[in-house]
């Protein structure tokens, strides 16, 4: 049976509910992370996603800024809510679930944008995200008693200038 994961920097989790609902009802992932939730935890809209059949919830918010979250159709479980760079501003959730009779650990970020100079002795942005992304690297080989990894969410990547809106 196919298993599918589905990530979206939604840019305010409760002011694009409706539109939440219209890509579950469409495409009906068994998993949807979302980035840059904008929410406190306490305000985290679970009444609305469970309404749409996805009862498995974890968040990790914020007010205003960042925030990431997790929900499902099939049980998940939160593995942690990690902080980067001794920072508490949350970019990360990690949460298990099990497809085809493995056990997947599945990371959401929202990694800092960096900046416009990507020069880290100029710009302590771009210093930040080059330190949270080694951060990330270093997690790899933390959890040896999963099935495999997945990484998602928005890694504020533009490989070229074409790739930046402004």
């Amino acid at each position: 049976m196919p298993f599918s994961i589905a990530t979206w920097n939604i840019n305010s989790v409760r002011l694009r509910m409706p539109i939440i609902e219209r890509l579950l009802d469409e495409y009906a992932p068994d998993v949807l992370c979302l980035q840059e939730t904008k929410v406190p935890d306490e305000l985290f809209p679970e009444k609305a996603f469970r309404k749409v059949g996805y009862p498995y919830i974890a968040f990790h918010g914020q007010k205003g800024y960042h925030g990431v979250a997790t929900v499902a159709r099939r049980p998940i479980e939160v593995v942690e809510r990690r902080r980067f760079c001794d920072i508490e501003d949350s970019r990360h959730l990690s949460v298990t679930v099990r497809a085809g009779g493995k056990t997947i650990l599945l990371h959401n970020f929202y990694v800092p944008a960096g900046g416009d100079e990507p020069d880290p002795e100029i710009n302590r942005k771009f210093r930040h995200k080059l330190d949270f992304v080694a951060e990330m690297n270093a997690i790899r080989a933390e959890h040896d008693e999963v099935s495999a990894s997945v990484l998602v969410g928005d890694l504020n990547i533009a490989p070229l200038e074409h790739d930046v809106w402004s």
